[in-house]
């Protein structure tokens, strides 16, 4: 079904700074056809001498008639998210084609309790998933661990320091502990995740995002604890040349 997913021209709407290496875009793309929460899209550039580029980024913020909103971080040496982060301004175009995924989406009629656990820029699709809830006006309650360099590293930092009812937010700092922390720096343990995720006689629905090292070390740390297997929906990503 991908390859049968047309190209659509979106043109860039809105510019947010996210982090000192990642921004926000938001586009225009007539006749979208809408998207789930954790789905993604591919992104394509192409030069003036008629060479192409595309990757592949998840999309940010659940469906709004023809927006579409990505966070691009930046690749060093990449092609496609050095120009989203440092080039592109609004009224710029590319072309879009998606969305892509039907497996690590969240819909707003479930009613089991969501655990999101996002690594660095895995964030962005669980984020899509807050805002799909909060759209839906959904009262299924969903926490968030969200394991990251430093506080400087946070995407969406103000919107997820406003207080929603029914979302707990834990940050997992990794490098630098910003004062009056009392976790240590270090990666996701076995008591940050039974700590701050659900009781697996819970049955929540379980979403992992991140490196791959990061995802498969929290899927471990989630069957360890005696979650379900099928309930463990994870998305990972590596190195693509940006």
């Amino acid at each position: 079904m991908r390859g049968r997913l047309p190209w659509r021209a979106a043109r860039v709407r809105e510019v947010r700074a996210e982090t000192a290496t990642a921004r926000t875009l938001v586009f225009d793309v007539p006749g979208w056809p809408g998207h789930l929460a954790g789905q993604h899209v591919d992104v394509r550039l192409t030069a003036d001498d008629g060479y192409t580029a595309q990757r592949s980024y998840s999309l940010a913020a659940p469906a709004d008639g023809d927006l579409v909103e990505l966070t691009v971080e930046t690749v060093p040496d990449g092609e496609v998210s050095p120009y989203l982060t440092e080039v592109i301004e609004a009224g710029d175009q590319v072309e879009l084609r998606g969305p892509v995924g039907g497996w690590f989406v969240w819909r707003p009629a479930s009613k089991a309790p969501v655990l999101l656990v996002g690594g660095g820029s895995g964030i962005v699709p669980l984020m899509a998933m807050i805002r799909a809830r909060r759209q839906a006006g959904n009262r299924v309650p969903f926490r968030l661990l969200y394991s990251l360099r430093d506080q400087d590293s946070r995407y969406y930092a103000a919107e997820l320091r406003r207080p929603e009812p029914g979302l707990d937010v834990a940050y997992l700092y990794t490098r630098a502990v910003p004062p009056g922390v009392s976790r240590a720096a270090g990666r996701i343990a076995l008591t940050d995740m039974a700590e701050g995720g659900w009781p697996a006689d819970f049955a929540p629905d379980c979403y992992v995002c991140g490196p791959t090292g990061f995802v498969e070390a929290a899927a471990d740390l989630l069957l360890a604890l005696g979650h379900a297997p099928e309930q463990i929906r994870t998305e990972r990503f590596g190195p693509t040349g940006g």
